[in-house]
């Protein structure tokens, strides 16, 4: 089976503290300027446009396995999936987000990783 073609990285995910939404919002917003992407998204989290890309913010505790993670755009989602799964890797879904198709693996040292296509 071939690799996955990779078109672009899509996001990158961070966290911040439970009730910390006005200081995040004060320093992505006001103070580097970037511009909020209102809309309802999953899991409550605060979403910002970086130039062509997005930087998406959920709420976190620390523990030993973190939501923070980079999406990837993939050219055909389900032959990422195959060929993951195929390679012994473990597939996991998330929440819906509209307009986006997606699943989520672990790399061998706990961190997430995205692979998403746009319908």
């Amino acid at each position: 089976m071939n690799m996955i073609h990779f078109i672009n990285y899509d996001h990158v995910t961070l966290t911040y503290p439970y009730g910390q939404e006005s200081v995040l919002r004060k320093f992505y917003g006001d103070v580097l300027g970037l511009e909020e992407i209102i809309g309802n998204h999953p899991n409550e989290s605060i979403w910002f446009k970086m130039g062509n890309k997005e930087i998406h913010f959920v709420v976190e505790q620390m523990g030993p396995l973190s939501r923070r993670h980079v999406a990837f755009e993939v050219q055909d989602l389900n032959h990422a999936k195959e060929y993951l799964h195929g390679q012994g890797i473990e597939i996991t879904f998330s929440s819906k987000i509209e307009g986006r198709d997606r699943f989520f693996v672990r790399d061998p040292f706990g961190n997430r990783l995205e692979f998403l296509v746009y319908d």
